[in-house]
């Protein structure tokens, strides 16, 4: 039994547990009277969807503190000095990782108790019958695009996983032990997104409802989603992936409320007073200003000791730590450096430390509860995305005029000029390597530099990317250990230990 529950949340858990207990599990049926009788109306369904989005904001899933997962992996923060992060943490960085990590299982749970709201709301939606048929289909559309976000995560970080798509009775358990190939995966979340596109949802999201899920959004993870599958699933579709991925793109762009990316200054994005207005932003996580409960946190948190940028409220640690591969990496007059990271000068930190997120508002106040939104999806993130599926369709001249957007609006010379600089011209020889230089730097700390690493290299090509980087930029955490085998996480040992054959070990963790 204790097995059982260890599998994943969404194989037990009721609508509103993150976790179980053994007598809940050993019920006849446990979702008798409690999910059946639980949806009796509208709200009771509204209700459901928002603890479905709710449960993106935890830092084991994709919330603003999620960044271990993603930016300490790809060498974009963790600093020099990691006394701070021993343990299990600095496993990430050091690419040391061990099945028994916690913080592997607790992220792996996470991403399974989202999918399993979703999974108990589908199930039961059609209980309640809706004055306007349009509303359930958004709800139904709203839960279908976190389910199939969560499963994209899920399958570029484990490779092939679990694939459950409805609830499941405690009897059905079983069944479902297993990983499905991620091929299968994939096809789960087109289809999954395809509906959201088919849906009535309106193109953007306004006032109440923003932070809520779009046909731009359903547009752009669609087309990142085939992006990915061309660059990293052999089936020999590559070519057909491209293509779609382009049109999704190209209709997310196309549905922009802005003519010029340059319009936007780069600091409104990030500013606390614009998030309800600035048209860059798609998606995001939304976050509650000056509410103990629902703020947010990562602007106290990245703030180092004696620095009054980022918050109100004191503190006296290191802060959140820039790795130096990623500083260096800035281009001289390139101003999102001064924006994003700033050098504490403290005794106790002499470091860099991430800058992007503030809020110093008085409704912060010195407590530091802020009001910045974490972004899931932005504009100059599709753009650039846009940028690299024209490069690999072979048109550089549309691929160059959508890397130069993000470029003008940064102030910096368009790219067939910089490679007349001689620095930028050794850095970045190819314009892939370009690309994806654009991209670490505007979208630095919000979550994407490692899924970039994994498109835009092969595994072994990924070996030779960490182990070509100077070891002092880094510090302690080791280059040298990293293989093939990080191109995965390891499966959580819990996960793996319940049938060895079926939720086989990633290669590389045995």
């Amino acid at each position: 039994m204790k097995n059982i529950l260890s599998i994943i949340l969404f194989l037990t858990t009721a609508m509103f547990l993150s976790s179980c207990s053994k007598d809940l599990l050993d019920q006849t049926d446990p979702n008798a009277s409690t999910i059946t009788d639980y949806y009796q109306s509208e709200n009771d369904v509204l209700v459901a969807v928002n603890g479905v989005y709710q449960s993106l904001r935890s830092g084991n899933c994709i919330g603003e503190t999620s960044g271990l997962f993603t930016e300490d992996r790809a060498g974009n923060t963790g600093g020099i000095d990691v006394q701070s992060n021993s343990g299990e943490p600095f496993q990430f960085g050091d690419f040391s990782l061990l099945p028994s990590n916690s913080y592997v299982k607790n992220h792996w749970l996470a991403f399974y108790q989202s999918i399993t709201r979703a999974n108990i709301l589908l199930s039961n939606i059609d209980r309640v019958e809706f004055a306007n048929a349009d509303t359930k289909a958004g709800y139904i559309a709203e839960v279908k695009f976190i389910r199939a976000l969560m499963y994209f995560h899920l399958v570029r970080k484990w490779g092939d996983v679990p694939l459950v798509t409805k609830q499941l009775t405690s009897t059905e358990v079983p069944d479902y032990t297993f990983r499905a190939k991620d091929t299968a995966v994939y096809a789960q979340i087109v289809k999954d997104l395809k509906d959201v596109l088919a849906s009535p949802l309106p193109n953007f999201q306004t006032g109440a409802n923003l932070g809520r899920v779009s046909k731009a959004a359903g547009n752009a993870l669609l087309g990142q989603v085939y992006l990915t599958m061309a660059t990293t699933i052999d089936e020999g579709k590559k070519n057909e992936n491209l293509t779609n991925a382009k049109t999704y793109l190209t209709a997310c762009y196309d549905m922009r409320t802005f003519t010029n990316l340059k319009d936007i200054p780069y600091a409104d994005v990030f500013d606390v007073t614009k998030k309800t207005k600035c048209p860059e932003l798609i998606l995001t996580i939304v976050y509650k200003q000056g509410d103990i409960d629902n703020s947010s946190a990562i602007a106290r948190n990245n703030q180092a000791n004696l620095e009054t940028i980022n918050s109100k409220r004191v503190t006296t640690g290191i802060g959140g730590n820039v790795r130096h591969d990623l500083v260096n990496e800035y281009e001289t007059t390139d101003p999102r450096k001064d924006f994003s990271i700033k050098y504490a000068n403290a005794s106790n930190v002499k470091d860099w430390f991430v800058t992007k997120y503030r809020d110093t508002s008085s409704l912060a106040g010195s407590n530091g509860y802020g009001g910045n939104d974490c972004p899931l999806i932005r504009y100059a993130d599709v753009i650039l995305m846009l940028a690299e599926v024209n490069m690999y369709l072979g048109d550089n001249a549309t691929a160059i005029s959508y890397l130069d957007m993000v470029r003008a609006r940064a102030g910096l010379p368009g790219y067939t000029v910089s490679l007349t600089d001689a620095d930028y011209s050794t850095k970045y020889p190819t314009l892939k390597l370009a690309i994806l230089h654009e991209r670490r730097i505007e979208l630095a700390f919000e979550h994407k530099y490692w899924f970039d690493l994994l498109r835009f290299f092969t595994t072994d090509e990924l070996v030779t990317h960490f182990h070509a980087k100077n070891q002092g930029d880094f510090g302690t955490p080791k280059l040298s250990n990293f293989t093939r085998k990080d191109r995965y996480f390891p499966i959580p040992f819990d996960e793996y230990k319940l049938d060895p054959v079926k939720m086989y070990q990633n290669p590389g963790y045995n």
